[in-house]
């Protein structure tokens, strides 16, 4: 993660060690961008990308993760910390007939938290699902879907501990990135090796 200031609260420089040190599928690639300034006096802000076996073909999926941290809280957070995601995917063509569709997606995000033990409270989001049909010269062409999911909540601290890890977080997005993706779970007993860590780029302030 690039640096946040010397004066960044202690609670977040924490967030920025445990997201740097999260290792991911190989298939998930990082990048750190500018991260919103106004909502939230501390923010960090990543987009990843699930990329294709050939490099000619398009990304299976992307998205963004931002943790916002307002040392003093905000009511409608219910805690000091609020992560704030997006994924976008192209779906297989059948799936444009799946009445409930945008049910299971949002159940692919609840198995990702639960699976990594990533515990929330005031969680809410969006799905949204467009479908786009050829005529014409294109009439022979598959129908696509294209999904876009939405969602943000606020990090509870699992246990004993004093704060929540926010690389559990992390992990659960990366998840339902590689789900939309269509890419198959990692059998039980398997670790991930390191994904590439995020590009320093942007340094982000209050």
């Amino acid at each position: 993660m690039t640096a946040h200031g010397t004066d960044a609260p202690p609670a977040f420089r924490a967030v920025l060690d445990a997201l740097g040190a999260r290792r991911l599928r190989p298939e998930v690639t990082l990048r750190e961008v500018p991260a919103p300034r106004r909502i939230a006096p501390w923010s960090v802000a990543l987009t990843g990308e699930v990329e294709a076996a050939r490099s000619e073909d398009p990304d299976l999926a992307s998205g963004r993760f931002i943790v916002l941290h307002d040392p003093d809280g905000q009511e409608a957070w219910q805690g000091t910390f609020r992560v704030v995601t997006m994924v976008r995917a192209t779906l297989e063509p059948e799936m444009a007939s799946e009445e409930m569709l945008a049910e299971v997606a949002w159940t692919w995000l609840e198995d990702a938290l639960h699976d990594t033990g990533a515990a929330v409270r005031a969680e809410g989001g969006t799905v949204t699902r467009v479908l786009s049909q050829s005529f014409g010269a294109l009439a022979g062409k598959h129908n696509d879907v294209e999904l876009e999911m939405r969602a943000s909540w606020t990090p509870v601290p699992a246990g004993s501990a004093a704060a929540a890890d926010l690389g559990d977080h992390l992990a659960a997005w990366a998840q339902l990135l590689c789900t939309a993706a269509g890419l198959p779970p990692l059998p039980d007993g398997v670790t991930p090796l390191g994904a590439r860590p995020p590009a320093r780029r942007n340094t982000v302030g209050p």
